[in-house]
């Protein structure tokens, strides 16, 4: 069971609307949406990170899995949770990788 944290400035790595181009960099965007092929279906977002940057979920973007215990119905992948639940969440980890 995957899943990922996105925290501090890594909240603007799911920002719609990216273009970097102009960065030289690699616009990962295209693979943040095919993590619901590969079951990993579990974005969680810092609230109080996306806050402090301006941000909501509306500036997110719009990621989905398809659920087929659910007869594949669409459902969210980003998931907005509170600084305090995030860091519960990380102490039921068996592993971290932090990038």
């Amino acid at each position: 069971d995957v899943c990922m944290a996105f925290i501090g400035d890594g909240v603007f790595q799911l920002k719609k609307g990216q273009d970097t181009t102009d960065l030289g960099v690699k616009n990962f965007s295209p693979a943040y949406r095919a993590l619901g092929d590969y079951e990993v279906n579990k974005l969680y977002v810092e609230e109080e990170s996306l806050r402090d940057r301006g941000l909501s979920h509306d500036d997110l973007m719009p990621l989905t899995w398809e659920d087929e215990d659910d007869d594949w119905a669409e459902k969210p992948s980003i998931h907005i949770i509170s600084r305090a639940k995030l860091s519960e969440l990380l102490e039921e980890q068996d592993v971290i990788f932090n990038f």
